[in-house]
């Protein structure tokens, strides 16, 4: 990763005589001493300009002096507290990680912030104040922002959010490579359900054969909470629970990903659970891929992701009056009620900006129509990751079968290998 182009990159958009300051963030603390795994926690924008996901660690880019320079402060390691905790990072490791040579230890950075603001002359400080609702507790580096907002109340203070969303929408040659290799390991992992679905199972169990496969695989942790939803939990998009049984002749809704190295897959796909779809499953199934398949032809630079879901509505509304299900378009929010598309990188639903809304080669965004029909107890995404490029879009997950004949077929043949096997015990 070219973490030093990066920085440069905010750099020349950051003011003149202005500073950034970037934490990497702290434990989340949940209960009694239970923390959150930090990796997914950490600033993910301190990330994308560093490489490193470790807590306890600034950066900070001073562009009020000629030329500008960019600190790195690390929490220095305690032989005591490794014993119980693990290891730190060193500063040879975090130079090597990062590009950047100024490193020094979290205890010299407020008395370099001291100097700095004493000798240097700061108009505009630049802190990541990002949040994503008003409800939402604030996150560290909002704390630390509102904090120098008191110390210095005549600097005025920016969101470096922007800044750095803006070149985040748009993926580098190693980090569309990692979304690959995290599309990978999740095609590997859904074969897996495939493999093993059948009624009777709990929906945690399906969620365990693909968990399984993409730890075991590589993945640092699966994307986002696994989805597995049966029957009416497939209706309801962002269900988690996965604690219901299987019931025969019903669907089997997954979303799910793997992540690497900080980058996600966002995969979606919807199975039978006695490996064969009904006639009815069938009809809806399809409306569904032609709307999958028909963004992935459309899609292209230029466009935005709210023309792409007119394209989707325009299919799915389409098939639902041949079905019977609404009469006109506008009824179409019955049974599909989210947006076709989001950006997907080191966040699932990856950031954005408004003045960069128009889609650009690099961008990776989901493709992900769905219908969700109560009355008839069905609910059936199928989400792809697809990559826009010069002249058009590439679906990077295209390799993951998504056809009801492929998914039947191949359900089919490990049911005969497994009821082969079973004779084979019996003799």
């Amino acid at each position: 990763m070219d973490f030093e182009s990066r920085r440069q990159k905010i750099l020349d958009k950051m003011e003149k005589n202005s500073i950034a300051v970037l934490y990497s963030g702290i434990e989340h603390h949940v209960s009694a001493d239970e923390y959150d795994l930090f990796t997914a926690q950490a600033n993910r924008n301190f990330f994308y300009l560093t490489g490193l996901r470790r807590d306890n660690m600034v950066l900070l880019m001073d562009k009020c002096v000629e030329p500008a320079r960019i600190m790195l402060f690390i929490e220095e390691a305690d032989p005591l507290m490794e014993r119980w905790y693990g290891r730190k990072v060193t500063e040879e490791e975090a130079i090597e990680i990062s590009g950047i040579d100024d490193v020094k230890f979290i205890d010299e950075f407020e008395s370099t912030m001291d100097m700095l603001m004493t000798r240097e002359d700061v108009y505009t400080a630049y802190f990541d104040t990002y949040r994503h609702q008003k409800a939402d507790l604030p996150d560290y580096n909002l704390v630390k922002a509102n904090e120098f907002r008191q110390d210095y109340p005549s600097v005025t203070l920016k969101n470096l959010f922007p800044l750095v969303a803006e070149e985040r929408m748009q993926k580098d040659d190693d980090e569309i490579k990692l979304i690959k290799d995290a599309i990978e390991l999740t095609k590997q992992g859904l074969n897996n359900v495939m493999a093993n679905l059948k009624p009777g199972m709990k929906e945690y169990q399906a969620q365990a054969d693909f968990e399984y496969v993409v730890r075991r695989g590589g993945a640092e942790w699966t994307a986002f909470p696994t989805i597995a939803g049966s029957g009416v939990n497939g209706t309801m998009l962002h269900y988690d629970t996965n604690r219901e049984t299987i019931e025969d002749g019903t669907l089997l809704l997954l979303d799910l990903g793997a992540r690497i190295d900080g980058y996600n897959s966002d995969i979606t796909r919807t199975y039978p659970a006695n490996g064969k779809f009904t006639e009815r499953q069938k009809a809806v199934y399809d409306i569904v891929l032609a709307a999958n398949r028909k963004i992935v032809e459309t899609a292209k630079p230029g466009m935005t992701t709210k023309e792409l879901n007119k394209v989707c509505q325009d299919v799915l509304s389409e098939g639902l009056i041949k079905l019977g299900l609404i009469k006109e378009p506008a009824e179409i929010s019955k049974y599909y009620m989210h947006g076709v598309s989001h950006h997907l990188g080191i966040d699932v639903h990856d950031v954005t900006v408004d003045f960069n809304k128009k889609l650009r080669p690099g961008a990776v965004i989901s493709d992900e129509p769905g219908l969700y029909i109560d009355e008839w107890g069905i609910g059936i995404r199928i989400e792809d990751d697809v990559l826009i490029t010069e002249d058009g879009a590439v679906c990077l997950s295209e390799d993951i079968i998504r056809t009801t004949d492929e998914i039947e077929e191949y359900m089919l043949r490990y049911r005969r290998k497994l009821d082969t096997c079973c004779q084979a015990m019996r003799q």
